[in-house]
């Protein structure tokens, strides 16, 4: 099951944390989350999983930013969010989405625990401008049929800035 939006205000400062909250973007089961003006790009396109990738950051300014089909932009939520007993699941904005803009290329699902703002994978079918602090993702949450034995406590946990894949670090041990 999704919480309502009834839910998710009576689950509010407990197993729900949004910050900063506003009830206007309270819809009948998600809460709009916005794009903070930080972005990251990688310096190359050729990306590898088992290297670290160097990127470059840079901000959204106010009059907008072409995004660029072909790439992918790491961004941020200006929500910092924590979700118990819960699954919490993003997805983007049908007027984003009509604009041919993603949100996530597969990373849409959060695990019960998770602590942090949330990273966005950007990419767009068209070139498109983007404006800091739009309401770009809807957060919503699924119940779970019993109480997790552990939460999630991972690499990306507890992040406040845009935060770059880690799998490299999947290779530093041997799996042998």
């Amino acid at each position: 099951m999704i919480l309502s939006d009834r839910g998710i205000k009576e689950r509010l400062g407990k197993d729900i944390i949004i910050t900063p909250y506003n009830e206007k973007q309270l819809n009948p089961n998600s809460y709009n989350l916005t794009l903070n003006k930080n972005l990251i790009c990688y310096n190359k396109r050729l990306l590898r999983v088992d290297e670290y990738n160097p990127y470059h950051s840079f901000e959204i300014p106010p009059e907008g930013l072409k995004l660029k089909p072909g790439w992918v932009y790491l961004a941020k939520t200006n929500e910092y969010t924590e979700t118990h007993n819960l699954v919490p699941m993003l997805e983007g904005r049908s007027s984003i989405g009509r604009l041919g803009i993603l949100i996530h290329i597969s990373a849409g699902f959060g695990d019960a625990g998770f602590k942090g703002c949330w990273t966005l994978e950007l990419t767009c079918v068209q070139p498109v401008i983007i404006k800091p602090n739009i309401e770009i993702c809807q957060i919503y949450y699924h119940t779970l049929e019993s109480v997790p034995e552990k939460e999630y406590d991972g690499r990306y946990q507890n992040s406040t800035g845009v935060i770059t894949s880690k799998m490299y670090e999947d290779f530093k041990y041997d799996r042998g």
